[in-house]
């Protein structure tokens, strides 16, 4: 019985090795290509404070100019799976600044949240040099949120908006790996419960109610944190990367109608 009780533990401890050593391979899933820049789009460069060279694209607003968009992606793709989003922002009159972190769509380093953090600062900075700072909105999908949060945190823009948000990447592990002990675990934990409470521009969260990568529960639970004004908005039908979600009218009617309210 010892033997096997040895065994097991050994096998235990090899796992939580390995997803130690491996979990970024596990939290982020890049994609390289991103094609040529498309019509009407301005491919955009942007250094990091450690030395990283940045490649995003600007969609400028094709509408009366309402404000100038950041938006933060969420874990996959790169910025050319964006480009319907920002799209519909700029029509609405949101010039739209789509980012790709480090380690995506053809850019230098590795993701990791301390990098995605100083990714964050950059692309501020960079649009904070074309506009005036009080017309900047941030926009966090998903894993995406967490960076929006955090940077809402220390620069504070006109508007936050999180698609699919949750209150920590700890959180969101936990409901799919419910046996493994994943907040002794984690390296990157985005946690915006603990940086919420301290972002006073306004917020709107809006999530799918059928989500099975993010609960709607934990959207909820995050709203339920941040300060006034806010609101939430929950899609009925919406899993995580339906095109409703993504750039859809009810999505985009949700955000226009918000920053128009917040203007007044």
């Amino acid at each position: 019985m010892w033997r096997w009780l040895v065994v097991f533990v050994v096998l235990l401890v090899g796992v939580g090795v390995m997803l130690w050593a491996f979990q970024r391979q596990l939290i982020y899933f890049p994609s390289q290509a991103v094609g040529n820049t498309p019509v009407g789009v301005e491919e955009v460069r942007y250094p990091t404070a450690d030395g990283l060279e940045l490649t995003g694209w600007l969609v400028p607003s094709t509408g009366p100019p309402q404000g100038t968009v950041i938006m933060f992606p969420g874990n996959a793709g790169n910025r050319s799976a964006r480009v319907s989003l920002g799209r519909a922002l700029a029509d609405a009159g949101y010039g739209t600044l789509l980012v790709d972190y480090r380690g995506y769509g053809g850019n230098p380093g590795s993701p990791s949240e301390q990098g995605l953090r100083l990714d964050a600062r950059a692309a501020l900075a960079y649009v904070e040099s074309r506009v005036d700072s009080d017309t900047i909105i941030y926009f966090g999908e998903s894993l995406g949120s967490g960076v929006a949060v955090e940077l809402a945190s220390e620069h504070p823009p006109a508007a936050v908006v999180l698609r699919s948000p949750f209150t920590s990447l700890d959180a969101v592990a936990s409901v799919h790996y419910p046996y493994l002990p994943v907040s002794l675990l984690l390296r990157d934990r985005f946690d915006n419960t603990a940086t919420i409470r301290n972002v006073e521009a306004p917020i709107l969260i809006i999530a799918g109610s059928e989500d099975r990568i993010v609960p709607p529960e934990l959207s909820r639970e995050l709203h339920d944190l941040a300060l006034d004004p806010k609101d939430l908005v929950i899609i009925d039908g919406a899993d995580h990367n339906d095109a409703r979600l993504v750039a859809g009218t009810e999505m985009i009617d949700a955000v226009t109608r918000f920053l128009d309210r917040i203007a007044e």
